[in-house]
């Protein structure tokens, strides 16, 4: 069979089809991954956001056994107080009960602000569950859309590969190791037009004698790239 413009440009389509074809099968799962990590890194902000509300609960907690303690200790100097032996004892006494008092008033206020401090995590961890919720929806979306696009994708693939089998069944057999070489190698990219006088693939300008060869539908490759030439429509 003859080698043709005709035929170089469909092959050449096709190949260019293909690409970009697999290319979108393949951004399909990397979409996936973008949302997978997004809903992740939400999923620890969120974990993060919890353990600071327990964290924070757990001191609470503390300063609260810590705050009793110190109210028992107040009670059991005062009633020392009153048995005090001497005037030293007495003083002495007051003094502590008001150190400890003091100490007790600073652990009523650290409680409080810890309080305030809840309150604050909490409206974090909601709005990190409202996060984490969007994303999974988000995610949820993205993979039934991929899917979706998946399958009309693959089927036309396999109708474009079988289109393929069809149009190199018509490259004559003296030419098929030189092209089936540069498509393993380059793909799509293994084939360019000339248009110009000019290598479309890689800019370089044609000779005349390449320009007449392909016009007389002779193989052709550029001297520059080495790609597969054929004349434009």
């Amino acid at each position: 069979m003859a080698l043709t413009a005709e035929l170089l440009r469909q092959l050449h389509r096709i190949h260019t089809q293909l690409a970009d074809l697999r290319d979108r099968l393949d951004r399909g799962p990397r979409r996936i991954q973008v949302h997978q990590r997004n809903v992740e890194q939400m999923e620890a902000a969120l974990a993060a956001a919890q353990d600071a509300v327990k964290q924070t609960k757990l001191r609470i907690d503390r300063k609260q056994l810590d705050l009793k303690a110190n109210e028992t200790k107040v009670a059991e100097l005062k009633v020392k107080l009153n048995a005090a032996a001497s005037n030293k004892e007495y003083q002495a006494l007051v003094d502590q009960i008001a150190a400890t008092e003091m100490a007790g008033s600073v652990l009523a206020d650290e409680i409080l602000e810890a309080f305030d401090k809840v309150d604050a995590l909490q409206l974090a961890v909601a709005e990190a569950q409202k996060n984490v919720a969007a994303g999974r929806t988000e995610l949820a979306k993205t993979r039934d859309t991929v899917a979706a696009e998946s399958q009309v994708v693959t089927g036309d693939v396999a109708r474009l590969e079988q289109e393929l089998v069809e149009a190199e069944k018509k490259l004559p057999g003296d030419f098929r190791p030189e092209y089936n070489r540069l498509i393993r190698s380059k793909g799509s990219e293994g084939m360019a037009e000339m248009a110009g006088g000019v290598c479309q693939g890689c800019g370089q300008k044609v000779t005349l004698q390449m320009e007449n060869d392909l016009m007389m539908d002779k193989a052709v490759s550029c001297k520059s790239c080495g790609r597969i030439l054929y004349l434009g429509e």
